[in-house]
């Protein structure tokens, strides 16, 4: 989250709250790669909510949203993903609690939660 302040002259200075809310294309990691080594070193398990990012940290929490039914999953970013056109992706777990696993993708918001 970024705090923001706008200074209008002869008015007032107005601060607010942005949050870093990022939306694309959510994948998820099939069941081959259950067991494998992920960039953190963790051993992916297809029942933990973990996730792969581009950019964000090893360890940052991130709120998923599932777009089409607004259902909701806190993941940690445990991985990196290659160059695609996708923004997260997702385990196993999380895709279910999303609801998209029949699907295959799903459009989604990310949400960086602040500790």
């Amino acid at each position: 989250m970024k705090k923001i302040s706008l200074f209008f002259p002869g008015l007032i200075l107005i601060s607010f709250i942005q949050s870093d809310i990022q939306k694309g294309i959510a994948s998820y990691y099939g069941n081959s790669l259950h067991g494998h080594r992920t960039y953190s070193g963790e051993k992916y398990h297809k029942d933990s909510l973990t996730a792969a990012h581009r950019t964000l940290s090893m360890g940052t929490m991130v709120k998923v949203t599932n777009l089409k039914n607004d259902s909701v999953v806190i993941v940690k970013i445990n991985d990196r993903m290659g160059s695609t056109k996708r923004i997260i992706d997702l385990s196993m777990a999380a895709a279910k609690k999303l609801n998209f696993v029949r699907a295959g993708l799903a459009t989604v918001t990310l949400e960086k939660i602040e500790k």
